[in-house]
């Protein structure tokens, strides 16, 4: 008998990737500093299946620490209509909120964090680093904070050890 021919295309491809295995390798990609990769990856994790709160932290990180804060905010705000309690989610917003200049609400996202974290370091850090007008609530009929100038920023990234 002779063996049927062949061809590239009535060969099997591959199964997709899972989301699983997606979220793992866009970890990994996190892991080793590759922020704009990973957040291709994760994209398609967030795809197969959306609102994992697992998926969407990790791509939110990977926006951020790549620069897309206005993708970062969008994904951290998903984040939260998950989990409204989520202190990091509180944490991540906020700061992807301060790098878009977007203090007041930067502010109160960080002052959830802590509230809802009180032991946390990094999240009562970073709501210090903050100009003291977006530290606490806005007064009402006033513009203290139109004087100030704003704090430069300090460099620091999401930091995924919280």
């Amino acid at each position: 008998m002779d063996e049927p021919e062949t061809s590239p295309d009535s060969e099997a491809s591959p199964p997709p990737e899972s989301a699983y295995e997606l979220l793992q390798r866009g970890q990994a990609l996190l892991d080793g500093r590759h922020h704009a990769q990973a957040a291709i990856v994760l994209e398609r994790a967030d795809r197969a299946e959306p609102g994992k709160a697992s998926i969407l932290e990790a791509l939110g990180r990977a926006y951020f620490n790549s620069g897309q804060h206005e993708p970062a905010r969008a994904t951290f705000e998903r984040l939260l209509e998950l989990d409204p309690s989520a202190p990091y989610a509180h944490y991540a917003l906020g700061q992807s909120l301060k790098r878009l200049g977007r203090r007041d609400e930067a502010g109160t996202h960080l002052r959830l964090a802590v509230a809802l974290s009180p032991g946390s370091k990094l999240y009562r850090d970073a709501l210090a680093r903050l100009p003291s007008g977006s530290r606490r609530p806005p007064s009402v009929g006033t513009n203290q904070d139109a004087e100030r100038p704003p704090r430069s920023e300090d460099g620091a990234g999401i930091d995924d050890s919280a």
